[in-house]
């Protein structure tokens, strides 16, 4: 039986990797914020005040430290980096406010959700708000090409949680469906984050496809850590509650896995509590089935194993500071696991 996930440690191998990263940019990281809370500004004041208690909320800025890497490592930077940075952390907390409400959600980031302060009509309005604000950004920049992907990306990310949705409550669910889920609505901008920092930086070529893979393997990890972790974490270091994709009826690879690996009796556990028919008492037989048959060190591996390929696929670009730091985010990301 695998262990269960305990809170946050250091990573032997990449203690602080995000603060690491984080001061290796510090600069470009204090523009890209006032960036930020520049165009969140608005008249109408419950947008910045809504916007504001998601975005400082004490996120990592992972995906904006992606896009600023990216472009140093290309020889890039500057201002039209920054505005791309920014407007990747638009994108995510716009999806992020869509998705609480979606999801009917309770808690981010540590502390209450904003539909639950102020409502669920506000939270998808402030989320459009901050989409169109990242696409003034990306024109901005007055680069096509990067506009393009992160358009795309956008509507992948879109289309992803569409996916999502309409799997909700289905207990026949397949690895590969789950998979294309997760690559669309959490790896897509991960790996628009890295490949936009590359082409702004003029590098449309190897960099870019390397950024963009090592984006979209992070992004996977990162995924099926978060899903871990709703089976054996803990809300105090999630930042939202254990439990809440079983109650949602999301089929992650902890279940699957449980369910592949079960008797009969189990299987037909999970095609009650996952097709629709569920109380919370179900959460603890849910967690024990998963236990049981190593969903989460099995979900864990997996994760580790998407971090080793996004690491890989630094190899094709150049050996300077911002690339050594990038090799240390797959590590932090399936080591907070533990």
């Amino acid at each position: 039986m695998g262990p269960a996930v305990g809170p946050a440690k250091q990573a032997a191998g990449a203690p602080h990797a995000v603060d690491r990263l984080a001061a290796l940019l510090a600069d470009d990281l204090a523009a890209v914020d006032a960036i930020i809370h520049q165009y969140m500004a608005s008249p109408v004041g419950v947008i910045p005040n809504l916007a504001a208690h998601l975005i400082d909320a004490g996120g990592k800025r992972i995906r904006p430290l992606l896009t600023l890497a990216a472009a140093r490592i290309c020889g890039g930077g500057g201002d039209g980096a920054r505005k791309l940075a920014a407007a990747v952390e638009f994108i995510h907390s716009a999806t992020l406010l869509h998705d609480d409400v979606v999801d009917v959600s309770s808690m981010r980031r540590g502390k209450k959700a904003a539909n639950v302060v102020w409502g669920n009509s506000a939270s998808v309005l402030v989320g459009d708000f901050l989409f169109a604000r990242s696409f003034n950004l990306m024109v901005e920049t007055g680069d096509i090409q990067v506009l393009d992907i992160l358009a795309r990306a956008a509507s992948v990310i879109a289309e992803g949680e569409v996916m999502q949705l309409a799997a909700a409550n289905d207990a026949e669910q397949t690895r590969e469906r789950y998979m294309a889920i997760i690559e669309a609505k959490t790896a897509a901008l991960f790996a628009a984050a890295g490949k936009a920092g590359a082409v702004a930086a003029g590098r449309p070529g190897v960099e870019a496809t390397a950024l963009d893979t090592y984006g979209r393997e992070l992004g996977l990890a990162f995924q099926l850590v978060d899903d871990a972790l709703d089976y054996g974490g803990l809300a105090a270091t999630m930042g939202k509650n254990a439990g809440d994709d079983f109650r949602e009826g999301k089929v992650t690879l902890p279940v699957l896995i449980a369910r592949e690996a079960g008797d009969e009796s189990e299987r037909a556990f999970w095609r009650r509590a996952m097709g629709g028919e569920r109380d919370d008492d179900d959460f603890h037989r849910a967690v024990a089935l998963v236990r049981r048959h190593d969903g989460i060190a099995k979900t864990l591996e997996a994760a580790r194993a998407h971090a080793a390929h996004a690491k890989e696929a630094l190899n094709a670009l150049p050996a300077n500071a911002y690339r050594e730091a990038l090799a240390d985010l797959p590590d932090f990301v399936v080591d907070r696991a533990y």
